[in-house]
């Protein structure tokens, strides 16, 4: 793998910081994610994952920092120029977050129909609901509801509906949580696929050291609200720092 510093940046949090009254949840937090990169950001339960992805979306307000994706700063952008942006970036919910009133095919569709015209040209979408699950194995649950889905399909169904406006950049929230760890491996295998078809740049929030281990090309630690260190998994997990050697035992 070429050194990422030739790669072009695609997204970058430079000093953002984020209090809730007096409980300061973000301390002037800093990353940069590569383009093709799998960049992997863990941190403790309450470190403040969450509340970065949040300001990350424009979910959140940021007290202060600068979010910029793609080079735009999204915390100028007005609400179309956002929108537009949005189409090309990827969220993949804890917990999946699919419609439980409509069926998969109906879920897929939902982020078509805010960009009908994604690219100037109109979207045919049968052709990009079979594909977009086809690429994840599940082509003969179209016409099912969530219900009728397992929590390991449900998590697929959401990465689908992710990938089918084949964004740039994919965020994933906590994507093996609640798995067993057989589904866990799977969902982790799918990403990695994912990332080679489409060479997209992925940021993936977890705490399942597994999963970071075999994903990430790169890692930062979320700690006391900065990225208090980042490298590989290896380097890190050789680290002699107690606060790092906490998240590797």
């Amino acid at each position: 793998m070429s050194s990422t510093h030739d790669k072009k940046v695609v997204l970058e949090i430079k000093d953002l910081y984020k209090a809730f009254g007096d409980n300061q949840v973000l301390n002037g937090f800093n990353m940069q994610l590569y383009e093709g990169e799998n960049l992997v950001i863990m941190g403790r339960s309450g470190s403040g994952k969450s509340v970065m992805i949040k300001c990350l979306v424009g979910l959140m307000e940021a007290d202060k920092g600068i979010i910029s994706v793609m080079h735009h700063d999204i915390t100028t952008l007005n609400q179309e120029a956002l929108d537009v942006l949005r189409a090309d970036i990827g969220f993949l919910f804890q917990g999946s977050a699919l419609y439980d009133s409509m069926t998969v095919r109906e879920n897929l569709e939902f982020p078509l129909r805010g960009h009908t015209k994604k690219n100037g040209k109109l979207i045919d979408t049968e052709k990009l609901v079979v594909e977009a699950l086809e690429n994840v194995g599940l082509a003969n649950t179209i016409d099912m509801m969530p219900s009728e889905l397992s929590g390991g399909m449900k998590r697929r169904v959401a990465l689908a509906r992710t990938l089918i406006l084949q964004p740039k950049i994919i965020l994933y929230d906590e994507p093996t949580s609640g798995l067993d760890p057989i589904t866990a491996k799977e969902i982790i295998i799918l990403m990695q696929d994912i990332q080679k078809k489409y060479n997209t740049s992925s940021l993936i929030i977890t705490h399942d050291v597994d999963c970071a281990r075999v994903i990430s090309d790169r890692m930062i630690l979320l700690i006391d609200g900065i990225d208090y260190a980042a490298g590989t998994f290896k380097e890190l997990s050789n680290s002699k720092d107690p606060k790092i050697k906490a998240f590797f035992k």
